[in-house]
């Protein structure tokens, strides 16, 4: 086994060791649960969307916990102001002077819980600290910790009084979790931890120093230019307009940009390393898909009018792509 061979294999067993400790607090949920250790080794950033008591915000404090680093939740409401996340500056009367007071937002782990229903300026607030990676209060730039990832939720039920987030700013996001119910099984399962009080308390697996190490693994992993071909082959067909050629065309409004490539070439190596592969194979592309792309197609007045939702319109783009 070579050096390289004996990185990516310890560099699973930690992965596997975090998705356990999590699953011993959240039960089912695996693929939400691995979407966000992709997301967070990729250095991106999630939005969670599901209904309401399916373990969002549990699977967020768990992975704060297994992972030794600042967590801290936002709540958001209509009345919140860009100060309540990124911070103000305060007078000192004792010394006449204005310093810095920094928000919630500085902090490794951010949950900002139901975002689409705070007002447009404070989503674009946070959505600024997530590009940057920095917060401007007063005349000085104040850098964010390290690692920084935001994982924001969203409920995709009682939409009025909501704020929802503009297709622009959605690509921010790295990628978008879908949460759906637990089996019935998973469900005996959290009705015995949960009402007999049978419930674990994770360990604390990584630091941030571990997340920066397997960041550089991954980075180690092979892609070969035919599955570089497949990934921007993938995203510009989400591009196209010829509706003789492709029938999905006619259900896209507007494709995806290159920041998606970018994000499915990242997060398919990822998925190589989580399964201990020192090289990018077809079907990591695949996993992946699906939460890269989601949130970035606009479906066109034909996709509403005949109930195609992005993931029929991506299902769709995978069957008309050639594998390499």
């Amino acid at each position: 086994m070579s050096e390289t061979e004996r990185e990516i294999e310890q560099g699973k067993q930690k992965i596997d060791s975090v998705m356990t400790e999590i699953q011993k607090v959240v039960v089912g949920q695996d693929e939400m649960i691995r979407g966000l250790m992709t997301a967070i080794l990729a250095g991106g950033h999630v939005l969670l969307e599901g209904l309401p008591g399916l373990a969002k915000t549990l699977a967020v404090k768990t992975l704060a916990e297994v992972i030794e680093c600042g967590f801290k939740r936002i709540q958001f409401t209509p009345d919140l102001l860009p100060a309540d996340i990124i911070g103000t500056m305060v007078y000192r009367q004792q010394s006449g002077e204005f310093t810095a007071r920094r928000g919630p937002i500085f902090s490794n782990i951010v949950l900002a819980d139901e975002i689409n229903r705070a007002p447009a300026k404070v989503q674009s607030a946070l959505l600024e600290a997530m590009e940057e990676r920095q917060v401007t209060l007063g005349e000085n730039s104040y850098e964010l910790p390290k690692p920084f990832f935001v994982l924001a939720t969203q409920n995709p039920i009682e939409q009025d009084g909501t704020y929802p987030l503009p297709e622009a700013q959605l690509d921010r996001f790295l990628m978008k979790l879908k949460v759906g119910y637990p089996s019935p099984k998973e469900e005996l399962v959290i009705l015995h931890r949960m009402g007999r009080g049978e419930a674990q308390k994770p360990k604390k697996i990584l630091t941030p120093q571990d997340i920066e190490s397997l960041r550089r693994t991954a980075d180690l992993i092979m892609v070969d230019e035919k599955i570089e071909d497949y990934i921007v082959r993938l995203v510009t067909a989400t591009r196209e307009t010829n509706v003789f050629e492709k029938e999905y065309a006619k259900y896209i409004e507007y494709g995806a940009s290159p920041r998606a490539t970018l994000a499915l070439y990242r997060c398919s190596k990822i998925n190589a390393l989580t399964e201990g592969r020192s090289f990018v194979v077809p079907d990591d592309v695949k996993a992946v898909l699906m939460n890269v792309l989601r949130h970035r197609i606009v479906p066109s007045y034909e996709a509403d009018s005949e109930e195609k939702t992005t993931d029929d319109i991506i299902s769709m783009i995978l069957k008309e792509v050639r594998l390499p």
